[in-house]
């Protein structure tokens, strides 16, 4: 955070305040982690704040310290509606268009608090007054950690806190395996896990906890993975009746894309699954090296994200995206197979 934007949020938070906190739609680990760690730093040091996620979140989540104080606003409206309405300061963390939080986005807009963005994804728009935007940082949880720092307040980051922002950092780094994992990505881990993070703990309930619903419909993933050598390409697919057949819950596909970059030479991998109570094909895009899935969703699926990592959507079936997605690569040839 610029200088500025960071003594106009340490005057904002010089008094008490009513704060409501902000993860973006289908909130995973790093909103979650991130929202929570920042509910208990704010919490803490005297304020009155609440996290008001979109909608729900998966049960893989659910043992962090504080989320079962999470106000739902898809089933708490009335409440999550008050609170955004009251508050004083709004912070949105993971997220930087307010288009990512659903219905959610028009009490956003009647909103008359001071709106705090913070993060790491590429092309942020323009609606917060103090924005905290770094496309370096290997997750937003990692963020929060560095804004407590420079708040100068990183003593008071407590073992509930430390627990939360490791989630994220870990989750979104792919268990520290992605490029935006830096050496000072683990430093603050290594700082975290001396504030009590409990790494192994960790890794088994976000990782180690799968159903076998779950494990079943990651087999059907597999099953339907068509790889296309020609464009260095593997993709999945997911129809509504599978994932009915399968009890699909929410956060049960996080992960699935990644297996086709496991493949050897593969350097472009993408989910699409099919999602009729919202009307939508949703699509993850997932790459190696310096092919920009961010600029291929933004092009193409009204979507973006990192330059390895992002989503998009389509309004056509399964059968139609794969046809235009498959048109597309041709074009794409040289760059994928560099």
């Amino acid at each position: 955070m610029n200088l500025e934007h960071l003594n106009e949020l340490k005057k904002l938070l010089s008094s008490p305040k009513k704060i409501a906190i902000i993860p973006h739609k289908n909130p995973d680990g790093d909103a979650i982690g991130s929202t929570l760690a920042l509910w208990h730093y704010l919490v803490n040091n005297g304020h009155t704040a609440s996290v008001v996620a979109p909608n729900d979140f998966p049960k893989f989540l659910k043992w962090m310290p504080g989320a079962d104080q999470i106000l739902n606003f898809e089933k708490e409206n009335s409440q999550s509606k008050t609170c955004i309405s009251n508050a004083e300061i709004i912070f949105t963390l993971d997220f930087n268009h307010l288009g990512r939080v659903g219905q959610m986005s028009e009490s956003l807009e009647l909103a008359s608090a001071t709106f705090v963005m913070v993060d790491h994804h590429q092309e942020p728009s323009d609606y917060a007054k103090i924005m905290y935007s770094d496309v370096r940082m290997s997750s937003t949880c990692e963020m929060v950690y560095v804004l407590i720092n420079q708040l100068g307040k990183k003593d008071s980051i407590t073992t509930e806190m430390a627990n939360c922002i490791y989630t994220g950092i870990m989750t979104d780094t792919g268990s520290f395996k992605f490029k935006a994992t830096t050496s000072n990505t683990h430093r603050v881990v290594a700082d975290l896990m001396d504030k009590g993070a409990e790494g192994t703990e960790i890794h088994h309930r976000i990782y180690d906890t799968n159903s076998p619903s779950r494990l079943h419909l990651l087999g059907c993933a597999l099953k339907n993975m068509v790889i296309l050598e020609e464009y260095a390409t593997a993709y999945i697919t997911l129809s509504q009746e599978e994932l009915d057949k399968y009890n699909y819950q929410k956060g049960d596909t996080e992960g699935f894309v990644n297996y086709g970059l496991t493949l050897d030479g593969i350097q472009l991998a993408v989910i699409f699954i099919e999602n009729k109570e919202e009307g939508i094909l949703k699509i993850s895009f997932r790459s190696v090296g310096d092919f920009s899935v961010n600029d291929f969703a933004r092009t193409h699926f009204n979507g973006g994200g990192h330059t390895n990592a992002a989503g998009g959507k389509s309004d056509d079936s399964i059968e139609e995206t794969i046809t235009f997605f498959t048109s597309l690569l041709p074009q794409y040839k040289n760059q994928l197979r560099s």
